[in-house]
Parts: structure tokens; sequence; C-alpha cells
């Protein structure tokens, strides 16, 4: 085998078709703990990634700059905005959330798989824009323990808080715009749930591919 074989060998092959996650919750429902238990090493190599956004809020104890969020000024993002640099963008808990476009469309022609975690809205207004993706929420067990899960996260205000619990209950009952919920009472059968619709998601009847369905019908 030549030295160029090998190297083509030993690239990561990509999942295709390219794919498109969508993962919204309330605040508090564990979208971002679920993301990060998604990215395993092997399935880095596959082509699993994470969407980064862009975001105007302030950095909190433990994030950095390019892991969670991208960190701009309201200056720079709108800036970023003119130039259609955003696939979607939305306001929300008072501050501004962009998902950038073309890590999207790089997924979707080369392969592999794109999770997105972003707001309901963030959701919503993807999913117009890319009809294809896998859409799925994450409810948390009840009321009460997402109430819990955001005072212990201690790292908004009072205002902000109440801000984030008022939209949070919004959000809960928009459930029903999504292919498929996941209730997060325990974080690894959360993540194994989500797993598995990713996995078995092509399997359904409508996303068949023309050629496939010619096949069948023969």
């Amino acid at each position: 085998m030549s030295s160029k074989s090998i190297k083509k060998s030993l690239r990561p092959r990509l999942e295709k078709p390219g794919r498109i996650v969508i993962i919204s919750s309330p605040s508090g429902g564990g979208k971002t703990s679920i993301c990060r238990r998604l990215l395993s090493p092997a399935r880095k190599r596959l082509g699993w990634q994470f969407s980064v956004s862009y975001t105007t809020r302030q950095k909190r104890a433990g994030e950095r700059q390019g892991r969670e969020y991208y960190f701009v000024t309201d200056s720079e993002f709108r800036k970023k905005a003119k130039t259609g640099f955003f696939a979607e963008q939305f306001k929300v808990h008072l501050c501004n959330y962009g998902t950038p476009r073309k890590p999207l469309e790089k997924v979707l022609k080369q392969g592999g798989v794109m999770l997105l975690d972003v707001d309901v809205q963030g959701a919503q207004r993807l999913r117009r824009v890319y009809r294809e993706a896998i859409t799925i929420f994450i409810m948390p067990p009840s009321i009460r323990v997402l109430k819990a899960r955001l005072k212990q996260r201690g790292t908004e205000t009072k205002e902000q808080l109440k801000v984030r619990y008022h939209n949070a209950l919004k959000e809960m009952k928009l459930f029903n715009k999504f292919e498929y919920v996941v209730v997060n009472q325990d974080l690894d059968r959360a993540v194994d749930q989500v797993l598995s619709i990713i996995k078995s998601h092509p399997c359904r009847t409508e996303n068949l591919s023309a050629e496939q369905k010619k096949k069948f019908t023969r």
C-alpha cells in the first residue's frame, strides 16, 4: 500500500449524509450537558461536532471563548448580523444569540453530525431554514426540579433568574413543535435516548431517498 493510500485510509470516515441535530430545552433542562456527553472521542472521529454560537451575554465561571460560545460585544454582533453571517439570530434573556451559517453548510455537504444547543426560539427559526434537521426537545421532569436547577447554577441575578424562569414556563408549552421529546430525569438515560433518536432518524419513512423508494416499489 502506498503512503498516499495509507494516509487516505487513516482519515476519519464522516457519517453521511450530513445531519443537523437541534437540541433545545428551557434553561435548566439539561441540553448542554447532553450535548457534551454525546461528543465522545469515537463519535468526533466520525465527524460529530458542536455548533458554537455567538452571544453578547457575559462569560460564566468555567466557560472558555470558542468552547461554549464566542463571546462578543453588541457592536461586533450587529456587524456580523448585517453580513448574513448567522443562519439565525434572536434575543433571549436580555442577550443576543446567533448560530454561524458556514459550519452547518459544511456538514450538510461533506458529512458528519452537527449538534446545536439552542433556545426554543432559535430552534424554530433554524428548522425553517434547514427542513431536514432533527429536532429534539429536552423536558425537565417537573417545574419544581427546573426551578431548583436554575437556582443551583448561581450564575444569574434575581432579575435574570426571574426572566429565565418565566421564559422557561412558556417554552415548555412548545414541546409539540419538535419531532421528539426526551424527559431528562436521569442524565445517562436521556443521553442514550437522544443518541437512539439520532441513529434511527434516517430510518423514518419520510427520510428515504427517492432512489430507495424507487427500488422498494419496483
